[in-house]
């Protein structure tokens, strides 16, 4: 993979199913990820390994981080550390979000890449 590459050329998996496509950029020890969120979804409560931090770019989500509830729009951010319990719910539009993990997302490997497809951001 090149050092430099534009999001929209990176194909997508799914994560959970059509609720969350991301499209990853992997590093040494580090995963990239911009997540688009389907309207009105439910990542149910899991944990991993990773920590996480994120960002939200679209949309709204209402997250729970360890027993903490709030509701984020553009510019609400999170973290996550190793092991913790987390979901989220995402409002009527869906969001777009960047998260970021440490170590990289190993476990991502076992999805197909889908087929090439636009980017909902950044729409052109």
């Amino acid at each position: 993979m090149s050092n430099l590459v534009d999001i929209s050329t990176v194909p997508p998996i799914d994560v959970w199913g059509e609720v969350v496509r991301a499209r990853r950029i992997e590093g040494e020890r580090i995963t990239f990820a911009v997540v688009e969120l389907a309207p009105d979804s439910i990542v149910p409560e899991h944990r991993h390994e990773n920590e996480q931090l994120g960002m939200v770019i679209t949309g709204r989500v209402r997250f729970t981080i360890d027993g903490e509830t709030r509701e984020l729009g553009p510019g609400g951010t999170w973290r996550i550390l190793s092991g913790r319990p987390h979901e989220l719910v995402t409002g009527p539009a869906g969001a777009v979000v960047i998260d970021v993990f440490t170590p990289t997302r190993r476990d991502w490997d076992r999805f197909e890449p889908l087929a090439p497809r636009p980017p909902v951001w950044p729409a052109d």
